[in-house]
């Protein structure tokens, strides 16, 4: 099971490769280069969605030279900054995450600089797994994109096998439907 809700065959878990800090700095630094050649505009900063995004979010603003902050869902579940986290209107923001598949989280964080007056110059991934269709709201990159099954619940082939569902993302751990 996915973050977004929707079952899928295959699981990409960035935070294995981005446990080595040196192939964490290249990814960040690729995807720095990828955002600057998409929004032609430096940022002010770079945003990242809790807890996915953190550390390419990190790695890309440090590649930049530019501040980095993370929003994270609050108890209401709704994605917000804390921590003493805040944007000024008219910043110019590059929204990073690991992964994308339907564009959610990215869309949320998206929504969040907007709503402080910043502007959302372009969205980055180091994975793209909606092979190019996920709508996050502002121009995106992705170091790598494909195109990965995804299935409502409902129309899982993998369920209607009797197969148990694994949610290996930051939102849980393990369930079975």
């Amino acid at each position: 099971m996915l973050t977004s809700g929707l079952h899928s065959p295959n699981y990409l878990q960035c935070a294995l490769v981005l446990a080595d800090p040196a192939r964490a700095e290249r990814l960040g630094q690729a995807l720095a280069t990828a955002l600057e050649q998409t929004a032609k505009i430096r940022p002010d900063l770079v945003m990242s969605p809790a807890l996915g995004g953190v550390v390419i979010g990190h790695e890309v603003a440090r590649a930049l030279g530019v501040p980095f902050l993370f929003t994270e869902r609050d108890a209401n579940r709704v994605m917000t900054l804390r921590r003493g986290f805040s944007l000024q209107p008219g910043q110019k923001v590059y929204v990073v995450e690991d992964v994308i598949t339907t564009g959610g989280s990215t869309r949320e964080v998206v929504s969040v600089a907007e709503e402080a007056g910043a502007e959302v110059l372009a969205a980055g991934s180091i994975v793209d797994r909606s092979g190019g269709k996920a709508d996050v709201g502002a121009p995106r990159v992705a170091l790598w994109e494909l195109a990965v099954e995804t299935y409502p619940t409902e129309f899982c082939p993998q369920c209607d096998q009797g197969l148990p569902v694994v949610k290996p993302g930051s939102r849980g751990e393990a369930v079975r439907t």
